[in-house]
């Protein structure tokens, strides 16, 4: 029904944002709320509705790939709304593909609520199925000097609770959290709530 809304990012949580498109405020689910920025400038966010007897939910993307590849992910049994969300919090999807497509399990239980049954059923369901995906998106899987942009220095303490509250709604545990934080109070070159995610991300897949 929706490919996607031009708005004004309203406001951003741990678990949605809000976009404000002609006087009505649409609340949006997406993988990472921080990498939205609360602006009078329009943005573009791509839009999946999910309808259950229960509820109609809103799920909003920055690419039209992290939209196409959850639109897959939804589809394997097992992941849900919520797992596939998590599955995209690290905002690259050539990882995944790149996981599926060479039947990296290792990789893909590093994702909180997927486990060996759930990764092989991801791979089984997927595995050559994942099609324009693959062909659009680079499948290198990108170093991590790549990934994270380096800033400046001063580590915003604020920061760095938005981005632990954002990682809880995904299901990563105060255990795994608790690891992970450390590492990231004595990082001097995250100041973002969006960096200090990506980071934090990439430290919880090395946990498992």
């Amino acid at each position: 029904m929706y490919d996607y809304i031009i708005g004004q990012v309203k406001r951003v949580t741990p678990e949605y944002i809000v976009v404000e498109q002609q006087q009505i405020g649409w609340c949006l689910h997406t993988p990472n709320p921080f990498a939205f920025q609360i602006t009078d400038s329009f943005q573009q966010v791509f839009i999946h509705m999910y309808v259950r007897e229960d509820s109609h939910l809103l799920f909003g993307f920055k690419t039209i790939e992290q939209r196409e590849l959850f639109r897959k992910l939804i589809q394997v049994s097992g992941i849900g709304p919520k797992g596939a969300l998590a599955i995209l919090a690290s905002g690259n999807p050539a990882q995944v593909i790149s996981a599926i497509e060479g039947e990296d399990e290792a990789f893909l239980i590093k994702f909180p609520g997927v486990g060996k049954k759930t990764a092989r059923q991801m791979i089984l369901d997927l595995k050559g199925k994942l099609g324009n995906l693959v062909n659009e998106i680079n499948i290198m899987i990108p170093s991590k000097e790549d990934e994270l942009p380096l800033f400046g220095v001063n580590p915003n303490q604020h920061q760095l609770e938005e981005a632990i509250l954002a990682l809880g709604a995904l299901g990563y545990s105060e255990k795994e959290l608790s690891k992970i934080k450390p590492q990231l109070e004595e990082n001097d070159s995250l100041t973002t709530t969006e960096t200090y995610m990506k980071h934090a991300l990439q430290l919880l897949l090395t946990l498992k």
